[in-house]
């Protein structure tokens, strides 16, 4: 089963050498779970500040700057892993240093059909 590991927390709340201890570790965990074929992707994302929403009502688009919603903290990476249940996502969650200064949310991926050889190429821009 697919899950996506969301990171949160405060972005004040790291110093820089912790947030480079914090990465280091976390790439670590990565190619440990790479080497095991239950790492799909992760990446930290840039401050919230940078962020854009977009939202449709009655057929024209809202966008503006800063995330969705107010909280106190902010969306601030992702992990997409294989595993075998929700026990063994929860158990890679708890190691991951996010998880220590803010909250690590665990939600399985919807599995989607497979993409036909024709969908896969109109999807890369290649003549059918």
């Amino acid at each position: 089963m697919k899950y996506m590991l969301l990171t949160y927390g405060k972005e004040d709340a790291w110093t820089e050498e912790e947030r480079e201890s914090c990465m280091l570790e976390s790439m670590a965990i990565c190619d440990e779970l790479e080497a095991q074929g239950k790492w799909i992707a992760s990446s930290p994302l840039y401050p919230v500040d940078s962020a854009t929403s977009l939202r449709i009502r009655d057929g024209k688009r809202q966008i503006t700057d800063g995330p969705f919603a107010e909280t106190n903290e902010q969306l601030g990476g992702y992990y997409i892993i294989d595993v075998d249940d929700l026990d063994e996502a929860i158990s890679i969650a708890s190691r991951l240093p996010p998880a220590k200064k803010g909250t690590v949310e665990i939600r399985p991926l919807f599995p989607l059909p497979e993409r036909s050889a024709e969908a896969e190429a109109r999807y890369e821009g290649k003549p059918v």
